[in-house]
């Protein structure tokens, strides 16, 4: 399950991990003009933990889910 909002600078998503035996906490998307951050509660360090994608790594990983294990480089427009 997911929800997406749009806020005044980002759309946020939140990944939101089906009940399970060893659920996930969410995970939450903020796609901003210069950047993607994802978010995800550490129990352990009662953190929340950021991982920060510029727009060409989203791309990078995009392609990468529709291809084989392997070595890739897309081009880029300068």
């Amino acid at each position: 399950m997911f929800t997406i909002e749009h806020d005044f600078d980002a759309t946020v998503i939140t990944l939101v991990d089906d009940p399970a035996r060893h659920r996930q906490e969410d995970v939450t998307v903020n796609a901003f003009e210069d950047c993607v951050t994802l978010e995800q509660y550490d129990a352990q360090s009662d953190r929340v933990m950021r991982v920060t994608l510029s727009p060409a790594q989203v791309s990078d990983l995009a392609a990468a889910l529709d291809l084989p294990e392997g070595v890739y480089k897309i081009g880029r427009k300068s």
